[in-house]
């Protein structure tokens, strides 16, 4: 089992080398013609006439082509910003568009093969490795070793990874243009499902779910023998691929709105965005039901099943970044951050996030109703603050690329809007809660060490107290890899919910209530 797994990460990395190489190959030329099909009508006099410079030439790299592209580009935009021309500057960013269509590559001719020779051999060996896993051994949480490890205890591998992370987010969301080799890859996939070619983002969901489903299998190993951790899992990873990604790309394919069935406001922030309402208007009695329904979540569906089961019905078991969390950064969750400190900046920041995405959204439908003559072009520029700040650099390149750094769940933690609403309906009204048997409590700190929320469980445990705490995303592993069954969790009556019991012998022989 050893070699076949040894075998895995070595397809693994030779999968991971070649997708890094991959946007470095073939050449780019521009032609007139593809300025013209790739440009809004709008802009396509004056870009025909910004580019002539570069028509027919030949760039040797991604590098060379954005680089002349980028000066002619800018060029103009300065010179009328510098007039205070506002009106007239193009704001739209083309780089994408036309460096995919200039592009002349192996990959673009042969994409399916690309495609099979770098991701195909990632997942191959991901697969490969995974699968044996604990072969052999008796069920129950492993973690042997783990705090000696290069790669999850913040060693020079798990540095690496990290670096990676956040480079490739920084360039998914910034600089797309540099990857148009790999979109070109998946234009296969992406004209089968939707009808259009790839976009960077259906790049970026295709790899996104099959990391989950990936890493869910080594997750399926890990916890063989819990039921609820893999039927968990197994929640995570239909919900992702089912509704996240297959749903939506299908809906373009029969001409409705790309909609996410399972994304709720306000992490959807631009749910209720003047675009977004437009396409949902004009989407017929479809796009109806998708506003409607996407409504009914917000202010019905959450509170209701926050109510029976905490917040744990989502976080746990259908969100895309708790996804992506409970998976590819299970090995990282001891990582997270225990510290009171912690947990002081943790509410000041995520519910920060949240005023900020309900005042944003307010604004937004005001303006939208007053036809734009309340705030005007203020609205578009909060959008594009939260978009970048929040939406980008937060949940993207802080709240993945610092799985190796702080635990999987930085964004979920700190930064996600919809998790604080969660937290709020789930900490003051929800019958879910986490018991302890505080008499059988040895205070080994398993379930401390292990709560990716950074929650002192065994605080709580040898206070005899339940575990309420509005950040608690029910992911169950605290009481997976207790060696006592000290830690439950239940779905009751808000009675005695809330205890307070500073002294305990026992579990029920003395009890005082503060």
């Amino acid at each position: 089992m050893k070699l076949i797994q040894k075998i895995g990460i070595l397809l693994f990395l030779a999968g991971i080398g070649l997708f890094t190489v991959i946007p470095f190959l073939g050449s780019y030329r521009l032609t007139e013609t593809q300025v013209i099909e790739h440009t809004k009508d709008i802009h396509q006099e004056k870009m025909v006439e910004i580019l002539a410079p570069i028509y027919g030439e030949e760039f040797s790299s991604n590098f060379s082509f954005i680089g002349s592209f980028k000066e002619y580009f800018n060029q103009y935009n300065d010179q009328l910003k510098s007039q205070s021309l506002w009106d007239e500057v193009i704001w739209d960013d083309y780089s994408f568009p036309l460096a995919k269509a200039a592009l002349s590559s192996p990959v673009k001719d042969n994409p399916m093969l690309f495609l099979l020779l770098s991701v195909g051999l990632a997942v191959l060996g991901g697969l490969m490795y995974n699968l044996p896993s604990y072969q052999g051994e008796s069920e129950g949480v492993k973690n042997n070793g783990i705090f000696h490890s290069a790669m999850k205890n913040r060693g020079w591998m798990g540095m690496m990874t990290g670096a990676y992370l956040i480079l490739f987010y920084n360039i998914l969301y910034w600089y797309p243009a540099y990857l148009v080799n790999l979109v070109a890859m998946v234009d296969p996939l992406s004209q089968m499902l939707s009808g259009n070619p790839a976009s960077q983002w259906f790049l970026y969901g295709f790899i996104y779910t099959l990391a989950i489903l990936v890493m869910g299998i080594r997750m399926f190993r890990k916890y063989r023998g819990n039921k609820y951790q893999q039927l968990r899992t197994a929640s995570v990873m239909f919900f992702q691929t089912a509704f996240a990604f297959l749903i939506p790309e299908i809906l373009v394919l029969f001409h409705q709105p790309y909609f996410d069935f399972k994304n709720i406001w306000p992490l959807d922030y631009d749910f209720f965005y003047d675009y977004q309402i437009d396409a949902f208007l004009s989407g017929g009695s479809v796009g109806m039901f998708m506003l409607i329904w996407g409504i009914l979540l917000i202010i019905i569906g959450v509170p209701v099943f926050t109510y029976f089961f905490g917040k744990r019905w989502y976080c746990s078991w259908v969100c895309g970044c708790g996804g992506l969390a409970e998976t590819v950064g299970d090995p990282y969750r001891q990582l997270s951050d225990k510290r009171l400190k912690a947990w002081k900046y943790e509410r000041v920041i995520i519910h920060s996030v949240l005023v900020l995405a309900v005042v944003m959204t307010v604004l937004t439908i005001a303006n939208y109703f007053s036809g734009f003559s309340l705030l005007g072009n203020v609205t578009n520029q909060l959008h594009s603050f939260y978009g970048f700040a929040i939406g980008s650099a937060f949940a993207g390149v802080v709240g993945t690329g610092f799985y190796p750094f702080m635990g999987n769940r930085v964004w979920c933690r700190f930064g996600c809007p919809l998790a604080a609403y969660l937290g709020i309906v789930q900490r003051f009204k929800s019958r879910f809660r986490i018991t302890t048997n505080g008499g059988q409590c040895i205070s080994c700190g398993n379930c401390s060490t292990y709560c990716e929320m950074g929650i002192d469980v065994r605080w709580y445990a040898q206070r005899g107290q339940n575990i309420v705490r509005s950040s608690c995303v029910g992911c169950g592993v605290c009481s997976s890899v207790c060696p006592r069954g000290v830690l439950k969790l239940e779905n009751d009556s808000e009675e005695g919910r809330i205890n307070e019991l500073p002294i305990i012998i026992g579990n029920d022989s003395i009890k005082l209530n503060a």
